[in-house]
């Protein structure tokens, strides 16, 4: 099934600068990894070594974070949207 993912700019360059992609999967994790089929690229930056997810990368199924919700096992439907949010670090003085 067809599901929409939103793509964070940092990783626009990969969709030739498109915001949302459609991916095919039934899970979570089938549909991340159908990016690197139609955008080569998205696996290296998605996933660690051993399959799962990098630290710093969260995934959102409409407004649910997936480690929440079954990891990248979680089902999909074909209303579901998935969001790639890349963690954010970092403040300054003053910002305890």
């Amino acid at each position: 099934m067809n599901v929409r993912i939103r793509i964070p700019s940092p990783l626009r360059p990969l969709t030739a600068g498109a915001a949302e992609v459609e991916a095919e999967g039934s899970t979570v994790g089938e549909a991340l990894h159908d990016l690197e089929h139609k955008y080569p690229g998205f696996d290296s930056r998605l996933f660690e070594a051993n399959g799962g997810l990098r630290h710093f990368v969260n995934v959102y199924r409409n407004d649910e974070d997936i480690r929440a919700a079954g990891g990248l096992g979680a089902t999909l439907s074909g209303d579901d949207e998935l969001s790639i949010i890349p963690a954010v670090a970092g403040g300054g003085p003053g910002l305890d």
